[in-house]
């Protein structure tokens, strides 16, 4: 229903723009062209180059799963309670960017860390589009700072991965059969009052053939964390469909490389200096804290390139 939506939006934003361009035309061809008509036309093409910029990257979202809302997950790695932390910040940074862009956020499954930060968090970010913009943040993210965490103040490098998964609201577009599953309740470890916390009203679901594991703890019952578990579950299956389809075309162009530590798609240094750099696309920045407050556009814009070029 979203999709047609979108679809339906996006033809009336087409049939606008037509008008406009035709307007445009029929201004420039007027005879008496005056300075206030050449004033006019100008801010009237100004106003189209914007709206065709739009365009341009409505072309680059045009993957068969790009228009649907998105599961992310972010999951600490090397670095201890430093890299906690940096899953935390990374949380931070990706619901500011939802915010951004105007999509609706919501946190499924949170486990926090011992000393302080996150050690996984899966949110699903919910508006049009929003995996094809995302889906090139998946991958690991380096962080290199003065640890807060040290007696010393050392430098401490972090490491945190993020799963891109579009969100699949139709339980019939991927078949799951139930003797696959496997289903297990436990008591919700986040806040959420009384209720959340003392009943085990939390659900992990494990996927015996593939051994997807997706967990929900958001929701006061356990029936409503079912739900949200099996739909986490069905977005875990295709985009695992998904990205087996990339390897093997990798495999045949003799670019394959495994989604090891050691495979950094962004490094955001903050001592001794402050740059963040993506390493696929060169795009980079030394206002460090402007992207981790959800400023990330002009990556994602570099990403959609990249990856329409490759």
């Amino acid at each position: 229903m979203q999709e047609l939506e979108t679809l339906r939006s996006e033809k009336a934003d087409f049939e606008t723009l037509r008008t406009s361009l035709d307007d445009l035309s029929s201004l420039l061809a007027m005879e008496g062209f005056t300075e206030e008509d050449q004033a006019a036309a100008e801010k009237e093409v100004a106003a189209l180059q914007e709206k065709l910029d739009a365009w341009e990257w409505k072309t680059l979202l045009g993957g068969e799963h790009d228009m649907r809302s998105v599961l992310l997950t972010i999951r600490s790695g090397a670095g201890g309670v430093d890299a906690q932390d940096w899953a935390e910040i990374l949380l931070r940074m990706y619901l500011r960017y939802a915010e951004r862009q105007g999509f609706a956020t919501k946190v499924l499954d949170e486990a926090r860390g011992g000393e302080a930060g996150i050690k996984s968090a899966t949110i699903e970010i919910d508006g049009a589009y929003a995996y094809g913009y995302l889906r090139g943040e998946a991958g690991i993210h380096r962080l290199v700072r003065l640890s807060p965490f040290n007696a010393n103040n050392l430098r401490q490098t972090s490491f945190a991965s993020v799963e891109i998964m579009p969100v699949v609201d139709d339980d019939t577009a991927i078949e799951i059969r139930p003797e696959d599953l496997r289903i297990d309740t436990y008591r919700a470890s986040g806040a959420g009052g009384q209720h959340v916390n003392k009943t085990e009203s939390a659900v992990r679901i494990t996927h015996i053939p593939t051994g997807l594991v997706a967990a929900s703890q958001s929701e006061r019952s356990q029936l409503q964390n079912r739900e949200e578990a099996m739909k986490m579950l069905r977005s875990k299956v295709l985009q695992e469909r998904i990205e087996e389809q990339e390897r093997e075309k990798q495999k045949l162009r003799g670019e394959y490389k495994s989604a090891e530590w050691g495979n950094q798609i962004r490094s955001y240094v903050l001592h001794p200096y402050t740059l963040v750099k993506d390493h696929r696309t060169g795009t980079e920045t030394s206002d460090a804290q402007k992207v981790l407050d959800g400023d990330l556009q002009p990556f994602i814009e570099s990403e959609l390139r990249y990856f329409s070029k490759n």
